[in-house]
């Protein structure tokens, strides 16, 4: 198969969809790897290395889309590269359509396969494609958080860990999923005063065994959220349901309660965010303020950190797009089940459940088709 890697065209996006190694791995299985000069710059990976891996080299994006039959990105593609979809073109990146409906249409009408890291789900409901870019989301919420409480940049000016005869800061964590326990692990590295809203019991008793009982876990229910928040410091966003938007627990009634330089990094933005006072913000303006709340909106926070986000997100998109590549997508589902889950769209049709409910359109069956 001919796979293709492109640079990353959205703003302040530094990672990359395949790095040298990942190439060695494509070429060995035989494929054809195709990959645009300067793709991998922004994680360190120049373009020789890709030439020595035995990538072609080609001087535009255009050229890789159009002789690719299958294309590896990160993020997913923007209005100025709908143009190079084309019918039956495997697109293995993250999607987030629930958040973005032209993108959903643009794929259907072009009757691309898109294939979505975040939805694929393995048989004991583990995310294994979303969970390298949640670990480093949730740690780098807690780290972004404690910055933007800084007085310097209009935060309440306090820090998470206080010191002796001091408050430590409270940060409360919506959702302990992937995203939240990762926040959690550095919130109390840092010393401070940590709570865990969620409304999954099972989950809050690991986290709070995972602790020592050095956190707080709540049930979630609007009463006990708008109840931590009032009294938070940093509240991190961080609830998911795979493929669909993300639930608006942070009402924006609760900013007003809230202290004058507090911070809410919503880490489910892509999702289109768990507040409903967030907007997508980019790495060089990140921060906007509702109501004296300062509000971290970064769609793509991972690109921060690209080497490290990039050799993450490979080591686990590598397993499923050789056998994708290796299978065609047809053969690869039905042979491992699993990567039905990761089907968004296929022939023209929305076939992801999530998805289709998030905009009220009949969805396909994926297994039906396929």
């Amino acid at each position: 198969m001919n796979v293709g890697c492109v640079k990353e065209i959205k703003k302040y996006e530094y990672r990359v969809g395949l790095t040298p190694d990942n190439v060695k791995s494509y070429r060995a299985a035989g494929h054809t790897v195709f990959i645009e000069r300067g793709a991998g710059e922004g994680s360190g990976f120049s373009t020789e290395e890709y030439e020595q891996a035995g990538a072609v080299i080609l001087d535009s994006a255009k050229e890789v889309w159009e002789k690719s039959e299958m294309m590896v990105k990160v993020k997913e593609p923007l209005p100025e590269e709908y143009p190079y979809f084309h019918k039956d073109l495997i697109l293995y990146t993250y999607l987030h359509l629930a958040a973005d409906r032209p993108q959903m249409e643009a794929l259907m009408k072009a009757e691309v396969k898109g294939v979505a890291y975040e939805t694929l789900m393995e048989k004991d409901g583990s995310l294994p494609l979303l969970a390298p870019m949640s670990q480093i989301a949730g740690r780098l919420s807690i780290q972004e958080g404690a910055k933007y409480l800084e007085k310097t940049f209009g935060g309440y000016g306090v820090l998470l860990a206080g010191v002796p005869g001091t408050p430590k800061a409270k940060v409360v964590i919506l959702g302990g999923g992937n995203v939240g326990t990762n926040a959690c692990k550095i919130a109390v590295g840092m010393g401070a005063d940590v709570t865990v809203i969620d409304m999954n019991l099972h989950r809050l008793a690991y986290l709070d065994d995972l602790f020592g009982g050095r956190i707080q876990t709540l049930y979630s229910t609007d009463a006990v959220i708008e109840k931590a928040v009032a009294d938070a410091d940093l509240v991190i966003g961080s609830v998911l349901i795979p493929g669909k938007a993300a639930p608006k627990l942070m009402k924006k009634a609760y900013l007003k309660n809230m202290k004058k330089g507090s911070v809410i990094v919503d880490v489910a933005v892509d999702q289109g965010g768990c507040c409903e006072t967030t907007k997508v913000t980019y790495h060089d303006d990140p921060i906007y303020t509702v109501d004296g709340v300062i509000h971290y909106c970064v769609g793509n926070m991972p690109g921060a950190v690209p080497r490290t986000a990039t050799i993450a997100l490979t080591n686990a998109t590598l397993k499923y797009g050789l056998e994708i590549a290796g299978k065609g997508l047809e053969k690869a589902c039905q042979e491992n089940p699993v990567i039905y889950s990761a089907v968004n769209t296929y022939q023209g049709f929305c076939t992801c459940k999530n998805v289709a409910d998030s905009f009220g359109i009949e969805g396909k069956e994926i297994r039906e088709m396929i």
